[in-house]
């Protein structure tokens, strides 16, 4: 699936669209350069869940958490990791669970040692906008692109 996004706004309504069609134990990978969009798009899919709090890069934290209702929301950037070992100190594994989504930016910094994700999210530039190309990896991916497809 390819989106036009215009501006910020665009953004955060694809990550609110995601909202409705994403479910706990999926994965989701973020590609992009730095200031792509990327969490502006986790941002968008957070309020849409109804989290009002900060919402901010995990850069040098290399995870957020976001407790919702029916689940936890985990953001990583892995940008900053020297190797894919590095996940196993992280105990990367842990997060890894049925009540949980996790996005991914930078997954190729832990190439091999995550798992294959349900969804891979590009964002590339296009002008002052941004093109978001969405390709489901598993069938839970796919499940949730058709969602998003028929709803328009």
């Amino acid at each position: 699936m390819r989106c036009f996004l215009a501006d910020e706004a665009a953004t955060l309504e694809l990550g609110r669209r995601l909202f409705g069609v994403l479910t706990p134990g999926m994965i989701v990978f973020l590609r992009g350069d730095l200031g792509a969009g990327k969490t502006t798009l986790v941002r968008g899919f957070l309020r849409a869940a109804g989290f009002q709090g900060p919402v901010k890069s995990p850069t040098f934290t290399v995870v957020e958490e976001y407790v919702l209702d029916t689940s936890t929301v985990y953001h990583f950037d892995l940008y900053r990791l020297t190797s894919a070992e590095e996940l196993e100190w992280l105990g990367f594994r842990d997060y890894l669970r049925d009540d949980s989504l996790c996005f991914i930016e930078w997954p190729e910094r832990g190439e091999g040692a995550l798992p294959h994700p349900d969804l891979d999210l590009r964002l590339t530039p296009d002008g002052s906008s941004r093109i978001a190309l969405l390709v489901a990896s598993r069938p839970a991916g796919a499940r949730a692109l058709d969602l998003m497809a028929s709803s328009g």
